[in-house]
């Protein structure tokens, strides 16, 4: 069982929803291809199958995960404690430099265009993150050593 914010499961069934209907627009440039008769050297039509093949493949692993989500609410977590879902600013405490993370759940994967850092609520930081408040330091141990982070806001 993976666990997740609401919002996580949310944009796991949206991107879901994308996928039937990019499956929608495949599977009918398959017929139009398919319609112009010689298959074997119908690039296109070969093209638009495999295709097919992988959001049909990308449709399934969404499904299972989605089965095997658990939702985490954080309506009963008080005011100031960090929980699954929560933005955190961190103060790295060996340079003075500032870090934004985000709480996230384990089915979701990292968004590229982000300058919040996903940190994995199983993680090392994530469960030195959770239930604390601002104004805590924290201690993370990691393969290149201890850091220490001193919570300045939940966003």
């Amino acid at each position: 069982m993976q666990i997740v914010s609401a919002e996580e499961k949310a944009q796991l069934e949206a991107k879901r929803e994308e996928l039937y209907k990019a499956k929608i627009d495949v599977q009918e440039r398959i017929r139009k291809a398919a319609a112009l008769g010689d298959l074997s050297e119908n690039a296109e039509y070969h093209f638009s199958k495999e295709e097919n093949r992988a959001i049909e493949r990308e449709i399934g692993q969404l499904e299972t995960k989605l089965k095997n989500v658990a939702v985490v609410s954080n309506e009963d977590v008080p005011d100031g404690m960090v929980y699954l879902g929560h933005t955190v600013k961190l103060l790295d405490l060996s340079d003075d430099s500032e870090l934004m993370v985000r709480i996230v759940g384990e089915a979701v994967a990292p968004d590229a265009n982000s300058d919040i850092l996903p940190v994995s609520a199983s993680g090392p930081m994530g469960e030195a993150l959770i239930k604390r408040a601002v104004g805590d330091t924290i201690k993370v141990r990691a393969p290149r050593g201890t850091m220490e982070f001193k919570i300045v806001e939940i966003m």
